[in-house]
């Protein structure tokens, strides 16, 4: 699997007021993601790119608004409306030790400690207690998915060099 050095962090989605200003819908889950002068990826629904510097962003009910250098009138940001907000991943703090980031997840093939392949992360479901891995094994025909916890006592070593996770199934699994 190929890993971009760029994510995936948000959408513009509209504009506010007259003076260029942009409605982002984050998909982060803060907006310190996005800090005034970084630059930013925009990756037009054209599929041109572009790199942008943030002038300053601010939350807006649901959404953020951004100024861009640049951009200060209403028509011109109209043209970006719909298209991705990228950031470098080294623009993102180190996580924590244990901790990774769901695109270092996302990709990772699982083994059972006695070295059995159950499949890949495919992705990864948020249950407000834990999350819970989906891990698919598409290449042998079998499309089942198997649901693993993320919890210490179930993943026993992920090695993302090796883009290996090792797991410990809990019965019935």
């Amino acid at each position: 699997m190929i890993k971009s050095d760029h994510l995936t962090v948000g959408k513009i989605v509209g504009v506010h007021g007259i003076m260029g200003t942009m409605k982002v819908h984050s998909y982060a889950e803060s907006p310190a993601v996005f800090q005034p002068g970084d630059e930013i990826e925009v990756i037009h629904k054209s599929g041109e790119t572009s790199a942008l510097r943030i002038n300053w962003v601010r939350p807006h009910g649901k959404v953020l608004l951004m100024a861009i250098d640049g951009i200060d009138e209403r028509t011109q940001a109209q043209k970006w409306i719909g298209s991705e907000l990228r950031i470098k991943k080294s623009l993102l703090p180190t996580p924590e030790e244990g901790t990774y980031y769901w695109f270092d997840l996302i990709g990772l093939m699982v083994f059972t400690g006695d070295n059995e392949y159950l499949g890949r992360i495919d992705s990864i479901i948020p249950t407000g207690s834990n999350d819970v891995y989906v891990v698919k094994k598409a290449d042998d025909g079998d499309r089942r998915e198997i649901l693993i916890p993320a919890l210490e006592s179930v993943v026993t070593s992920v090695d993302i060099e090796k883009g290996t996770m090792k797991v410990s199934l809990p019965e019935g699994l």
